[in-house]
């Protein structure tokens, strides 16, 4: 019970950071806003007594009926209580406090930022926000290797353009895009970009030596493979080492106080998978 607490929780701060977003950047400014809530915009300004909380909630309805059999309980009722706090947020922001018109860029970029950081915090607990997420996520199913900040920008892109065809402005659909593309990118650093690893490939005339002390000392796994040099001919060991971003330094450090001659070479790792990281989960987004 504790733990479906804390996810709530979690669930809630994100769909109040989107709610936030829209209210602050997207609705001063005219400015579309992808999926579901751009046809609430849309809804709203050709009947403003409809709330863009309502009209969100109204649109979300028949998504959620169509993805009940393959989203599975748990995504359904997290996400059906994203979309309520976010539409109710929405509208008790609005009432609370009237945001005055901004610079369009800044907006775009402040607003997409947070709509990613909203979005990305909600999507961490195995939730959606309804609506363009729901589909992204129906999407994932099939399209696993792409990321869901590039998946939630295909039905996003559809909700823009409607929302800019009923404001009259092609402005509020380009500055959309802008916002859209930051919302993806944020998105994406939240749920991959934050567990950050590395991989580093050594060749040292003293390989032993130096997988023994980064064994010891880091506490990390090492792979020797063999190689060859072209130029020369001569086989070599080269060790192959995962680790944390932080340890970084220490690895660096340990390499070559034992072989200052050493050749390092750090990259960018993802996904990393196994004992001391991530652990691979079925439902993973």
């Amino acid at each position: 019970m504790r733990k479906l607490l804390k996810s709530y929780g979690i669930v809630t701060v994100g769909s109040v950071i989107l709610a936030f977003a829209f209210d602050a950047f997207y609705a001063p400014n005219q400015m579309a806003m992808g999926g579901i809530t751009g046809m609430a915009q849309v809804v709203n300004a050709l009947i403003p007594s409809v709330t863009v909380g309502v009209a969100t909630f109204l649109l979300n309805v028949p998504l959620f009926l169509a993805g009940w059999k393959m989203i599975g309980f748990h995504l359904l009722a997290s996400s059906l209580f994203s979309m309520v706090v976010s539409s109710l947020a929405m509208d008790a922001i609005a009432l609370l406090w009237t945001f005055p018109a901004i610079d369009p860029i800044l907006a775009a970029v402040y607003g997409g930022a947070l709509t990613g950081l909203g979005v990305g915090i909600v999507f961490t607990q195995g939730a959606t926000t309804g609506g363009a997420d729901i589909a992204a996520r129906l999407m994932k199913l099939k399209l696993t290797w792409l990321p869901m900040g590039k998946l939630v920008m295909v039905p996003d892109f559809f909700g823009l353009a409607v929302a800019a065809l009923a404001f009259g402005r092609v402005e509020s659909a380009l500055y959309g895009i802008v916002a859209l593309y930051v919302s993806a990118k944020v998105m994406d650093g939240v749920l991959y970009g934050l567990d950050l690893s590395k991989v580093a490939y050594i060749v040292s005339d003293q390989w032993r030596t130096v997988a023994d002390q980064l064994m010891r000392e880091r506490g990390r796994g090492v792979t020797i493979l063999d190689g060859e040099g072209a130029y020369t001919g001569d086989t070599r060991q080269v060790l192959l080492i995962a680790f944390k971003q932080r340890e970084i330094v220490q690895i660096k450090q340990t390499v070559y106080e034992t072989d200052p001659k050493a050749f390092l070479i750090v990259c960018d790792a993802k996904d990393v998978l196994g004992e001391g990281f991530g652990e691979y989960k079925k439902e993973e987004i």
